[in-house]
């Protein structure tokens, strides 16, 4: 025999696989409309370890863990198919219907929006592009903007959440999971860092440099050209030119704003050398309440999953089995567990899909902790 002929047996098994795939997804669809005239949930995780197990010892100990795999990538093709005759209301597509019934039909121009840092900071940046006009209040630490939005103090908070150069900002994913709120819109804002010294300061004068770990890495090449300078870490980009200005030596400098340089009485003695020219950072801009405003086309969520193999795999499987763009995916470990771990998914998705909704009640009821963060877009 040679390849053709090897070739030619698959080609024939994979035609009667088809007929049995079909066949299977047919019966699995009567399964479905009994399911919903007897009110019964489309996952039943006990039936499926009951498959999985008979399947393993079956296949046997060379291929079992192939067969497993297979096996439950077919179990969430089914439930996935299941979802469109399943349709049941429950306490998460209660509070979704509500969200897009009572949300208004426009973003909001104006309101008082929490941000993190002082005058001059890119969430302040970020929050004037996304509103015409905001009375702005500013809080020392990301802290406070979730805070000040869960108490009501504030209608709106500004938080970074990513950079395109140098990846997730893991304090405002830690905190995620200690306060209530959702997303209401994002914004990707470029950014380009300059290097700013109280007036007559020179390059070759700069012995210590101030800024916030994000834009420090940002601009990690060109800080390695001077190896004997001090880096200090600071709350914020417009806090570190602040504090450069208040000291007022010649001898130090920071990272930060052109927009800073103005406001802070600063010279810009060098700019452009963050690592990339392709530096965006992007922003949410959360609320207290849930608010889906047209458009939105962002679903973002926050998920733990059962410490075993397979668990990951199987929730992203039905992420493609519905043809959803997973555009990120952060995970963040949990504090007292042994090496476990909460998923922060954002994909591209509308709540006007009744599938989508569905699945996000299936994971809820998959997983120990389950935060919907919100249906939005960006800009």
């Amino acid at each position: 025999m040679d390849i053709k002929d090897y070739r030619d047996k698959i080609d024939s098994l994979d035609d009667e696989m088809l007929k049995l795939f079909l066949e299977r997804m047919a019966i699995s669809d009567e399964i479905a409309r009994f399911k919903k005239e007897n009110n019964m949930p489309i996952l039943n995780k006990k039936r499926e370890r009951e498959i999985l197990s008979r399947v393993s010892e079956n296949a046997g100990p060379e291929l079992a863990r192939y067969a497993r795999m297979m096996f439950s990538n077919l179990f969430s093709l089914s439930r996935s198919h299941q979802r469109r005759y399943v349709q049941v209301d429950t306490p998460l597509s209660d509070v979704i219907r509500k969200a897009q019934e009572t949300s208004p039909a426009e973003f909001p121009e104006t309101g008082t929006i929490a941000c993190q840092g002082v005058e001059g900071a890119y969430s302040q940046l970020a929050c004037d592009r996304l509103f015409s006009f905001a009375n702005i209040v500013y809080f020392k630490n990301f802290d406070g903007v979730f805070n000040a939005v869960e108490k009501g103090m504030c209608e709106f908070g500004i938080l970074p959440i990513d950079n395109s150069s140098y990846g997730s900002v893991a304090e405002v994913y830690d905190l995620m999971k200690n306060y209530n709120f959702h997303i209401a819109r994002s914004i990707k804002v470029k950014v380009d860092h300059t290097l700013l010294m109280c007036p007559g300061g020179k390059m070759s004068d700069i012995r210590e440099i101030y800024s916030h770990e994000q834009a420090i890495g940002q601009c990690s090449e060109f800080l390695k050209q001077y190896g004997d300078i001090t880096v200090h870490v600071c709350e914020n980009t417009a806090v570190a030119a602040q504090r450069v200005s208040e000291m007022n030596r010649a001898d130090v400098a920071a990272i930060s704003s052109r927009q800073c340089a103005e406001l802070y009485g600063l010279s810009v003695v060098a700019d452009g050398f963050q690592n990339s020219e392709y530096n965006y950072t992007r922003f949410i801009c959360i609320s207290k309440n849930l608010l889906i405003y047209p458009g939105a086309n962002r679903i973002s969520l926050i998920l733990t999953l059962p410490h075993e193999p397979g668990s990951l795999y199987s929730v992203i499987s039905q992420f493609a089995a519905l043809g959803l763009n997973l555009t990120k995916l952060e995970s963040r470990p949990l504090l007292g567990r042994d090496f476990e771990f909460m998923f922060f998914f954002d994909f591209d998705a509308s709540l006007n899909n009744e599938n989508i909704v569905s699945l996000l009640e299936e994971l809820s009821k998959g997983s120990e902790m389950f935060i919907f963060l919100g249906n939005y877009s960006e800009v």
